[in-house]
């Protein structure tokens, strides 16, 4: 079957990288290289956004008294040491997988250069945009925007943790909250929904692209949506 993206962002959250026990767990990487592996093979052009939270975490940065700026480096810094773990259970798979930081460290991947992520996913490559923005005051929602609009994706999809994708309520305070299948940009700033951080939705807003919400742990959900299925919420 088509797929209706040639090319995309998936958005990893740090947290669906590890386990109760540790920052990283062999298990979920090799599942989310599994997960890349199925979508690349299908002719879809994957880049790869990771957040830092089993790593580190903004809060923390405030409670022991370290500035927030220097905290989100630190944080940037943490999605480079998950972006190389992606890379490894990735190149794993067989698949040639490139890691691009906004933040300059050539020892251990490329700085992000737009043209040479483009002419990388154009060759089939996996591209994981590692270091944010490369600014503080952004987070990794804000990064997936950025690199989507830049490379010219079609659609991100947040790969979210036991979520099934956006409702109208928190489903786990309330248990009548309903999930909305279809939603605009407008409509979740406006009403503050957590889809993702309102300032990467707002860079959206009258884009021609649509971000997918949906449970990770559903495997099947990702070549589901891809060949054009209702599942979880689409943004649009």
């Amino acid at each position: 079957m088509s797929m209706i993206y040639k090319r995309i962002i998936v958005k990893f959250s740090g947290e669906a990288l590890a386990d109760k026990k540790g920052i990283l767990d062999q298990k979920k990487l090799a599942t989310v290289a599994h997960i890349v592996r199925k979508i690349h093979d299908a002719g879809v052009e994957v880049g790869i956004v990771v957040g830092a939270g089993n790593i580190w975490r903004g809060r923390l940065a405030e409670s022991i008294g370290i500035e927030q700026a220097v905290g989100d480096y630190m944080g940037m810094l943490g999605t480079i040491i998950n972006a190389l773990a992606i890379q490894s259970a990735i190149e794993q798979q067989g698949l040639v997988c490139k890691v691009q930081s906004s933040i300059n460290v050539n020892q251990v991947c490329e700085p992000y250069i737009r043209r040479r992520a483009i002419h990388h996913l154009e060759k089939g490559e996996i591209v994981i945009f590692a270091g944010g923005t490369g600014n503080p005051y952004f987070t990794t929602d804000t990064t997936a925007t950025l690199r989507a609009l830049e490379v010219g994706a079609e659609a991100i999809l947040m790969a979210k943790n036991g979520v099934d994708g956006v409702y109208d309520s928190d489903p786990r305070v309330n248990p009548e909250a309903k999930l909305l299948p279809e939603l605009t940009f407008h409509e979740v700033i406006e009403k503050k929904l957590k889809v993702m951080d309102l300032t990467a939705v707002a860079m959206l807003e009258g884009k021609d692209m649509k971000i997918h919400v949906f449970n990770m742990d559903a495997e099947a959900s990702f070549m589901a949506l891809l060949e054009g299925k209702k599942v979880g919420t689409i943004v649009r």
